[in-house]
Order: structure tokens, then sequence, then C-alpha cells
């Protein structure tokens, strides 16, 4: 626990009121419904007594969750996020009980129309979700459930959250009597996710160009002085031809990679050269 940063407890602060404020402002409002448990404790808080507010289920739902898998996530991830989960809950009863915003028949900003409402909504609370992955914690508990089971099950992370939440706007539209606000909170899931990606892993992520060739010292020298940055030589040995070659991996952005092509192949036409998505770049602290 002495690993908790100030910065870091600032940004989940922020990242929880921007939940609060996707999930209360835009699809609360017109029921709606998030992904993982925040959906859950939606769903609830609609079928159940008023007192019992999304509030209260976002606690009740969540902390046993992070508790359950605080061997496997560690002291600092659950605190992390059991400190996120708080603060959306707070912000979410602070604006549905607190601050003078009616959010009880449509949103305050979108009305009642479903489309902008899940759009925004869904875009709203990835945001929030993902400062909240960005900054070491989690908001939602099926989260870490997921990194539990699906391996024990055989599934991926990603699977096992997607069947949750198909099994959870299943029954949204069996309770609910209407498949129209299920089919719409695909949306906000969808545009929740892709938001999620956009916050952790970079709007334009960079490029890692990995390149095979015989001449390597004149294609690096010619990399680092065009592009004024490292290149990494890795020897290799070829599978079919079985002769000595050199790799180079060379980070580069989206922009650059038609000069870098046209720099090694005018030094080695016969260079092979292989582009793949780099989501994060940390340096290490010597």
């Amino acid at each position: 626990m002495k690993g908790i940063r100030i910065q870091n407890i600032m940004m989940l602060t922020i990242a929880g009121l921007i939940n609060a404020f996707g999930i209360t402002v835009f699809l609360a409002p017109v029921k709606l419904y998030d992904s993982g448990i925040s959906g859950t404790a939606m769903l609830l808080s609609q079928i159940t007594p008023e007192w019992l507010t999304l509030s209260i289920f976002l606690l009740v739902l969540n902390i046993p969750l992070f508790v359950f898998g605080y061997k496997k996530q560690g002291p600092l991830f659950t605190f992390y996020s059991l400190y996120t989960v708080a603060i959306y809950s707070l912000g979410a009863w602070l604006i549905t009980d607190i601050l003078p915003i009616d959010v009880s028949l449509a949103s305050p900003l979108a009305g009642t129309d479903l489309l902008l409402c899940a759009l925004f909504g869904g875009l709203i609370s990835g945001v929030g979700s993902g400062i909240t992955i960005r900054f070491g914690g989690a908001i939602d508990g099926i989260e870490v459930m997921s990194v539990i089971f699906a391996k024990k099950i055989g599934v991926t992370v990603g699977t096992f959250v997607m069947v949750y939440n198909v099994f959870l706007y299943v029954i949204c539209g069996f309770i609910m009597d209407s498949w129209i606000l299920p089919l719409y909170s695909i949306v906000t899931y969808a545009a929740g996710l892709k938001t999620i990606d956009f916050i952790v892993e970079g709007i334009d992520r960079s490029k890692a160009a990995m390149i095979i060739t015989s001449m390597p010292d004149e294609i690096s020298k010619s990399l680092m002085d065009a592009f004024e940055c490292g290149t990494t030589k890795i020897a290799v040995k070829g599978g079919y031809s079985n002769s000595d070659k050199t790799m180079i991996y060379f980070i580069l952005d989206r922009f650059q990679i038609s000069k870098m092509r046209e720099i090694v192949h005018n030094i080695d036409d016969g260079a092979y050269i292989t582009i793949t998505e780099v989501a994060d770049i940390f340096k290490a602290n010597m």
C-alpha cells in the first residue's frame, strides 16, 4: 500500500465522477443499461423499492467482487478499484438526489433521444472506465471476475465479459418487456469499449517495424539519421535458407512508414518488413 500515488487518486476521483455523470445523465433517465455490474445495478434499481438506489447497488454488488479478487489482483489494485467505485457511487447519489438536476424522466442534455443517450452515455462512461484502468484500477467487478474465471472455463477475458453482458441484456429485455432498450444498450456497450481502447492505448498508436536484412549496419544508420531515434539489432537465422541475418526493431508512427520503407529498400531491396501496432511504450528509469 506504500505504492499509493496522489496523482492516481486524483485521476481516479475524476474517473469515478465522469462515469457517474455519463450513467445518471444519459443512460439511467431513459432506462438504457451500461455493461457489467454497473448495468446490473441499473436494472435492479429500476425494479426494486425506491430506497434501493443505483448508488447502493453499485457498492453492494462491486465490493464483494473486488474483495474476492484481492489475492489475484493485489492490495493496490483492490484499493484503487474500491476507491473509484465509492466515488462513482457518491457521484451518482449527488446527481440524482442532491444537485438540482432532473434526471427522473429524460436526459437533461439529450432528452429522450435513445441514440444520442446511448452514444454519449457509452462514450462518457468509457472515458471514466479507461482513466480508471490507465491509473491502476477497475470500475466494474465483472472485469475482475473475468480475469479470475475466464481461463478456468477456457474462454478469453473479452469473451467472458461479452457473454455476461449479452445475458444481462436478454434479461433486461424480458423484464422490461421491450427489446428496443436492450438493443440500444448494445450501442452503449460498443461505444464504451471503443472509448476505453482510445483512453488506455491511445488514439494514434505507434508502429513497430521488424526488418529482416543482410545489411543491418547500413539500414540502421540510415534510419537513425533520418528519424533521429535508436534501433535494436537482433541476430536471426533463416528457417528455409539457414543463412544468418539480422532483424532490426524500430518504433515509428504511421506517417513515417512510407519513408522508412523507401530507405530500407534503397539499401536492401530484398529486405523483409513487417509492421505491427504498439499500444504503449515505456522507458525504464535507470
